[in-house]
């Protein structure tokens, strides 16, 4: 739904509130529009030969307001400020606009009144009537509201033609992404791991410490020797999964420390790591497997680095080409 339009999905159902019909009415826990109505068309900024109105960003404000209802009513420098933005927004649409009318984009009523229909069902309005008399209760005409959509219909033409067709991602730079956050990308997936534990003596400070670190590097030698590690771990392990031949468990990407994750994980399948000293003792790991960033999970972490890096290059291109439309463009702020 056109985000010009906000309070037209605000209603719930018979016991909702009736939104006030004029807009000047939702501003009155702020400050009123004014009553002249020189006063609210005053002229506050020229784009172009476009005049943008008072009482356009006092509108805008009221849909600021009733899309962030829970936040607090701004006053003073903060509300200046949000204004400011607000008529940015208008001098932006209005650039776009006069650019696609320069460069004859059209839309045809049949596609207005496609979007129209779309609309109409997403607020649960019976018919074309119920819609326009919802339009009516919020100071709007179904005229108006045409004339709206087709501009929009318009500006995301002219944004496709401009911005969205001149990017293009390649397998190269998604490859690229994925070596860069493969950590990232595979948080939440899967590993199985055991390991044999030596616990430091409590009181002999580094001589318990080096006991253990020996004890380690012995089983480690006999792992060498192709001893199996399920049976080493219940027979010499210091901690209680030594019962279940050292099995860690199925863990996700996060549940253990990160130092001991990190010496798991650069293990492949079936090899055993030298002994690894943690904050609770030595460890001798092996890495029994590992859900990889394959098959059917590679594409769908390909099509989501595709996303962002497309996101991230649509996000460049417009700025970039807002910046050249208003280069172009003589902007006469009033306000």
């Amino acid at each position: 739904m056109p985000s010009w339009v906000p309070w037209l999905g605000s209603r719930s159902g018979p016991e909702a509130p009736v939104t006030p019909k004029d807009p000047k009415e939702l501003l009155t826990r702020r400050e009123r529009l004014p009553d002249d109505p020189d006063t609210v068309d005053r002229v506050i900024c020229v784009v172009n030969n476009d005049a943008v109105t008072l009482y356009e960003l006092d509108e805008a404000e009221v849909a600021y307001l009733h899309d962030n209802r829970g936040a607090q009513p701004l006053e003073g420098e903060a509300r200046r400020e949000l204004r400011e933005r607000l008529l940015e927004n208008i001098i932006q649409n209005r650039m776009q606009l006069q650019q696609a009318e320069r460069e004859r984009i059209t839309v045809e009523e049949s596609e207005v009144a496609t979007e129209m229909a779309d609309i109409i069902k997403k607020v649960g309005a019976r018919d074309q009537a119920a819609f326009e008399a919802l339009l009516v209760q919020q100071g709007l005409t179904l005229d108006g509201f045409r004339k709206r959509l087709r501009n929009q219909l318009m500006v995301q033409r002219l944004t496709r033609r401009k911005v969205v067709l001149r990017i293009s991602v390649t397998e190269q730079e998604i490859d690229r992404y994925l070596q860069a956050n493969r950590d990232k990308l595979e948080t939440g997936l899967t590993f199985e791991a055991r390991h044999i534990l030596f616990l430091p003596e409590a009181g002999r400070g580094a001589e318990g410490w080096e006991a253990a670190r020996e004890k380690a590097e012995r089983v480690h030698a006999l792992l060498r020797e192709g001893r199996d590690f399920a049976e080493l771990a219940h027979e010499r392990s210091e901690d209680g999964s030594g019962k279940d031949g050292g099995s860690l468990g199925v863990l996700k990407r996060g549940e253990l420390a990160a130092d001991i994750e990190q010496a798991i994980l650069a293990l492949s399948p079936g090899q055993v790591s030298a002994p690894f000293r943690s904050q609770v003792g030595y460890h001798v790991f092996r890495l029994d497997a590992r859900e990889a960033l394959a098959g059917e999970a590679l594409t769908q972490a390909r099509s989501q680095i595709r996303d962002i890096l497309f996101r991230e290059k649509y996000e460049v291109r417009l700025k970039e080409w807002l910046a050249e439309l208003r280069q172009r463009s003589i902007i006469d702020v009033r306000l």
